[in-house]
C-alpha cells in the first residue's frame, strides 16, 4: 500500500513508552512530521495483530522491548497538499506502554530518541498532538 496520496486511510500504531515522570520521544526522519519529535510508531502490517504492531514499531524504533497497555487515544492525522488533495492519511492508534527490556538506540526511521520530562518540551519541535497528550500524561504524574 503506498503511503502518500494512499487509496484509503492507513491504519498506524504510536508507543507512548513511559519510564518515572519521562516519556520517550522520537524525531521523526521521514515524511509526514519529518524532523519533528513525537511517539514511536508506524503502519500496521496486514496481518498483524495491532498490539504486536506497537510492539515492533517500538523495538524498531528505539531498541526497547515494550509491555503495551490501554489505548491512550486514537488520532486521525490528514495532510493535504496545495491543491488540497490527500497527502497523507493515518488513523494512529496511540498505546500506553512500558519498557521490559533492550538498550535505548534509535532505528534507521528516526533521527534520535530521549526520555524526555515536561521541562524538556519547550526546547523540541513536537507535533502537536503529541505535545498535548505529553503535557497531559506528565501534569498527572
Amino acid at each position: 500500500m503506498k503511503r502518500e496520496y494512499p487509496e484509503s486511510p492507513i491504519v498506524a500504531v504510536g508507543v507512548i513508552i513511559r519510564r518515572d515522570h519521562q516519556i520517550l520521544l522520537v524525531r521523526r526522519g521521514q515524511p509526514p512530521s519529518l524532523g519533528y519529535w513525537t511517539f514511536p510508531g508506524g503502519a500496521v502490517e496486514l496481518g498483524e495483530p495491532i498490539q504486536e504492531a506497537a510492539r515492533r514499531e517500538a523495538l524498531e524504533e528505539t531498541g526497547l522491548e515494550v509491555e503495551v497497555g490501554e489505548v491512550a487515544t486514537v488520532i486521525d492525522h490528514v495532510v493535504r497538499d496545495e491543491a488540497g488533495r490527500v497527502r497523507y492519511h493515518y488513523v494512529i492508534v496511540d498505546y500506553l506502554a512500558t519498557p521490559v527490556g533492550g538498550k535505548l538506540e534509535p532505528g534507521s526511521d528516526v533521527s534520535d530518541a530521549r526520555w524526555v520530562g515536561l521541562a524538556d518540551l519547550e526546547n523540541l519541535e513536537i507535533t502537536e498532538k503529541a505535545g498535548q497528550l505529553v503535557r497531559q500524561l506528565l501534569a498527572g504524574t
